[in-house]
């Protein structure tokens, strides 16, 4: 029997069935989690409060081996497996097949008298008549990974291990009504939970995480191995159709950025000195709590709307040694932004204001070259849509580049030719060629918090500081983010399209469109003196809780 939890915020809780290897397909059946291992074939039966697993197929495991979907209908349970769905009677487990597929069957939900079934390979989501076993017709499949699939009256609820996403969809049309990103990566399963106190959905996770293991037969006895990594966790989300975005699960941060003057070799005093680092923004997904000073004061400023801390020196000596900088206390949410082509048709042209400071040269994109006019020429071709043009050149550039780190940013130019660049020179050739186009855009980033939603209270470093941006939306008067490499996963497509209007919970939005660190002498900037070889910056996030759902 599964514990009467006291309160509904008892089950906000992660769920680690015992034992489990690699969970996939989540149902629900008297307010018992019911769970299919597909390693193991163990089909689980999974205490919310607890965690106690017992395994309800002791003498069937084999015949569950690969399953990846189920599904319960009434006294019914369905499951996929390779490219076959079938059915058996809960407790008898003799499976009996209701339809085999050309390609692999990932994911089943069956609502009444309608079976719905998800295939990665083909695209789609395929509906059967589960008396006739006739196929009925099909809708296309709303991301690019596997999914598995759910019933929630009137909708379909799909989770896509490649998209990171959980898309709810209209169950009559197959149309997309909105989604949000997952808090974990490789979201395999899905499932709603009812009670008397309303509903929660549960989404399972599977994969591999590196560890360092003690081999007392090795000599370092520390290696480097990898083991299976799968929980329960549930969904937080909320709708704002008005704002056309959906946000999902938040967690409040510390993040701390400072700077330790250490000068890589004696440089010359400066006088006058005002060192300026930007202060995270307040968004629809970030709200800050609170910011303080580390080390030494500062004063603020406001920089095209963003805050910025101005840390301020009669002079700098060489021998001098100080740490500096702010503490920031942020809630953060992953948010994902859904409009559709037709919403942004018949836009009205750019203020000259955003014309002047957005579709200009400002940061040596080398808009005058040959070989970036010619990329944003072929980038778009003849469409003239506004969000289809974005994501054309998003993918353009993905084809065109692949991702490898860089100790400098070069030209847009120069990336094209060689074909490689790092986060920082992917926003340089997305700018350009989005400003070739006439659309605006800015960059915004520098940090991402390690996403490990589950070590909170521990200190964490980022291993580099990253950058993305932003594109404009007249009319809508809408700036929607868009991240620069993390979704150019593959060799010339299909990519995901998770962080094309998204951020996770780990970005922190800092310094839109507005440098993110400054220093001048006497009211100058430092021309011949770059910051690294003056201060070397630590940079250290704390996740401080998960935040409940409101």
């Amino acid at each position: 029997m599964i514990a009467t939890p006291t309160s509904r915020n008892s089950l906000w809780r992660t769920i680690r069935p015992i034992g489990a290897a690699a969970l996939h397909g989540i149902a629900f059946v008297d307010r018992k989690l019911i769970a299919i291992d597909t390693i193991k074939g163990h089909l689980l039966e999974i205490d919310l409060a607890n965690d106690n697993t017992t395994i309800i197929n002791p003498h069937a495991t084999a015949e569950f081996i690969d399953a990846t979907g189920i599904a319960l209908w009434e006294d019914t349970l369905w499951l996929t497996r390779e490219n076959t769905v079938y059915c058996c009677q809960l407790g008898d487990f003799k499976l009996q097949e209701f339809v085999s597929l050309p390609h692999p069957a990932n994911g089943v939900a069956v609502w009444q008298n309608t079976v719905y079934v998800t295939c990665q390979k083909m695209g789609d989501i395929l509906i059967f008549d589960r008396q006739t076993k006739r196929q009925i017709t099909q809708f296309y499949a709303p991301g690019v990974g596997v999914e598995n699939i759910t019933v929630r009256d009137e909708e379909l609820w799909v989770c896509d291990t490649t998209e990171q996403s959980v898309y709810c969809l209209e169950r009559a049309t197959g149309n997309i009504k909105f989604s949000v990103l997952t808090p974990f990566a490789f979201p395999t399963g899905l499932a709603f939970y009812r009670d008397q106190a309303g509903e929660t959905l549960y989404v399972a996770y599977a994969d591999e995480e590196a560890y360092i293991r003690d081999n007392p037969n090795a000599e370092p006895s520390h290696e480097l191995t990898y083991r299976d990594r799968t929980f329960v966790h549930p969904l937080d989300y909320h709708y704002n159709p008005t704002e056309h975005f959906a946000l999902s699960n938040g967690y409040l941060l510390e993040m701390i950025y400072t700077e330790e003057i250490a000068p890589l070799e004696d440089v010359s005093a400066l006088q006058q000195v005002e060192w300026r680092i930007a202060l995270p923004a307040e968004t629809d997904r970030q709200k800050v709590k609170h910011i303080e000073p580390v080390g030494l004061p500062f004063t603020e400023e406001v920089v095209e709307g963003q805050r910025v801390a101005v840390f301020k020196f009669d002079s700098l000596q060489p021998s001098e040694r100080h740490i500096f900088g702010w503490k920031a206390l942020v809630e953060v949410r992953g948010i994902k932004y859904r409009l559709i082509p037709r919403d942004v048709e018949n836009l009205p042209d750019l203020s000259p204001e955003f014309q002047a400071r957005y579709l200009v040269d400002d940061d040596e994109l080398a808009m005058d070259q040959l070989v970036v006019r010619r990329a944003a020429k072929e980038a778009v071709g003849t469409e003239t849509n506004l969000l289809r043009k974005v994501y054309k050149i998003r993918n353009y550039v993905y084809d065109e580049l692949s991702y490898g780190i860089k100790p400098h940013i070069d030209t847009p130019d120069v990336v094209l030719d060689r074909g490689i660049g790092s986060c920082g020179e992917y926003v340089g050739v997305l700018l350009a060629l989005l400003r070739l186009n006439g659309i605006a855009c800015r960059t915004i980033g520098r940090y991402k918090c390690p996403a490990y939603a589950e070590q909170q209270g521990v200190p964490l470093q980022p291993d580099f500081n990253h950058v993305w941006l932003e594109f404009y939306v007249p009319g809508l008067d809408k700036w929607l983010p868009m991240e620069s490499n993390p979704d150019d996963v593959g060799e010339n497509g299909p990519y995901p399209s998770r962080f094309f209007m998204g951020l996770a919970w780990y970005h922190i939005e800092i310094g839109k469109g507005i440098s993110f660190e400054t220093v001048t002498s006497k009211g100058l900037p430092l021309e011949e003196i770059s910051l690294g070889d003056i201060a070397i910056n630590h940079i250290r996030f704390t996740i401080v809780k998960e935040l409940l759902p409101e």
